[in-house]
């Protein structure tokens, strides 16, 4: 059975009771409770657990750096990442709809053992659904008790995908735009720890570059430790179950499992949880039930976190190193399949606007060549480019990345020069015009996900560069205009 049930049961969990009798729930939280930290970080790195949010990162690596960080003064505190906003990623937000209590419990985990007294959990305020399930849990979780002494607070954050980005939304939390900033989470936390009231009001836009505290300043400046909402659902059965039962499942250099999503071309998309190790080939099988029927995989597209798999890479196996090797990334594990029927440089291009408009516009590289190489690509894909296009787009995303602040950059360069590599006859097509106008291919997130299928958010097709769905483009970034409106 290629189908597991760890982090996500196929069927939701109705309520709290269900999850401490059924599910041993509570444990993880009891032992945490009597436990010294080291002993419970210790337990985190022997797993191997790796954060599920899209870089990997190790968590028992993370939270020791928190605990080692921690100030004399200022207690820690806990976000937990449920800003989910990958196109063809609906992973948090499944994971939230049938058992909150995972991700409570290891956030409250979590908080114990870093010495946090507060916990936030930071949501898009779109989330409707998934909001009403998560405060349903925290009523009943603290009618029992857990977090006592705790502050426990639930964020509604906006609707941007650089919310979901970590710097970003510990911003968002403290009142300001979601632009990432250079200082690590760790060291800033949620709210800035200033003395001088001007810098309380400075412009929006500058907290991006607020510099690191320095080791004198520690004992003032409380540490913050993020993480996704399918890493602190893991974290209750491995503290109850142990390191060793977490590693029966998964490969030495990425344990456990991964709960993935299957979306475009086809028979049923879908949410369903795998063994890290099984090829993207039966998790689209098992997921989704394959292509659509009558129908080939020609690529299967990551998200918009890394290059575009071709057909013959349909067997690598997800982990974190495999993917790597095959020239993308497991990210957020969200797949988009494509057949036949796409072309994968209108697919690209609609990818590159995607990231070009979701940019902030800190960075200048970023904003204003990522929107020089979306257009270029969308005249490619319309058979309306010449060579000149060609070699503006991939000059423009050789340099993209430069200064970048968040890996946001990076992707767009990723998934655009991997283009000649994976369709170079395609890009010869358009200039020659063999093919055609492959028309528009928008790339939005998830708005959900049921029996149905899923719904995408084509409202996304119409929102300018500014953050805005005005009629025109004002012509400033993000980043220029919050300093004038501020949130």
């Amino acid at each position: 059975m290629v189908l597991v049930e760890r982090v996500l049961p196929a069927q939701p969990i109705p309520d709290l009771a269900t999850w401490v009798r059924d599910h041993r729930g509570g444990r993880a939280l009891a032992a945490a409770e009597r436990l010294e930290p080291g002993i419970v970080i210790d337990e985190l790195l022997a797993s191997g657990l790796r954060g599920r949010g899209g870089a990997g990162f190790p968590t028992g690596v993370k939270w020791r750096t928190v605990v080692e960080n921690r100030s004399d003064v200022v207690p820690a505190t806990v976000v937990v990442n449920g800003a989910e906003g990958e196109p063809g990623t609906f992973k948090d937000r499944t994971i939230l709809r049938r058992n909150p209590y995972a991700v409570i419990e290891g956030a409250l985990v979590a908080a114990r053992t870093i010495g946090a007294d507060t916990v936030v959990f930071a949501l898009k305020s779109s989330f409707t659904r998934e909001l009403h399930r998560l405060r349903s849990a925290l009523e009943e979780a603290q009618a029992e008790g857990w977090g006592e002494g705790l502050h426990l607070d639930v964020f509604e954050g906006p609707g941007e995908y650089l919310y979901g980005e970590e710097t970003a939304l510990l911003e968002a939390v403290a009142g300001r735009p979601p632009f990432p900033r250079i200082a690590p989470p760790y060291r800033r936390g949620v709210d800035e720890v200033v003395t001088d009231d001007a810098e309380l009001d400075a412009p929006s836009n500058q907290a991006g570059s607020v510099a690191m505290a320095s080791e004198a300043d520690a004992n003032v400046v409380p540490p913050t430790l993020v993480d996704n909402v399918e890493t602190l659902a893991n974290v209750p059965h491995l503290l109850a179950r142990g390191s060793e039962w977490f590693r029966q499942l998964g490969t030495a250099e990425s344990p456990g499992t991964a709960v993935v999503t299957v979306t475009g071309r086809v028979a049923r998309p879908g949410v369903g949880e795998v063994a890290l190790g099984t090829t993207l080939r039966e998790a689209i099988q098992a997921i989704a039930g394959g292509p659509e029927p009558g129908y080939e995989i020609a690529a299967v597209v990551p998200g918009v976190s890394s290059a575009p798999l071709p057909a013959d890479a349909l067997d690598t196996p997800l982990t974190y190193e495999a993917m790597a090797a095959a020239g993308s990334g497991l990210g957020s594990a969200g797949f988009i399949v494509l057949d036949e029927r796409d072309d994968l440089v209108a697919v690209t291009a609609g990818i590159s606007r995607f990231l070009a408009v979701e940019s902030c516009g800190q960075c200048t590289p970023c904003k204003a060549d990522g929107l020089e190489i979306a257009h270029a690509l969308e005249r490619l894909a319309a058979s309306q480019a010449d060579e000149h296009d060609v070699e503006l787009l991939l000059g423009r995303a050789d340099r993209v990345a430069e200064g970048a602040r968040c890996n946001l950059a990076r992707q767009q360069q990723e998934i655009v020069l991997a283009l000649p590599r994976l369709v170079p006859d395609a890009i010869a097509g358009h200039l020659d015009g063999r093919i055609d106008d492959a028309g528009r291919f928008v790339v939005a997130e998830i708005v959900d996900l049921d029996e149905e299928g899923a719904t995408i958010d084509t409202h996304h097709a119409d929102k300018q560069p500014d953050w805005t769905f005005d009629e025109t483009d004002s012509g400033q970034w993000p980043a220029d205009r919050q300093t004038e409106q501020r949130v």
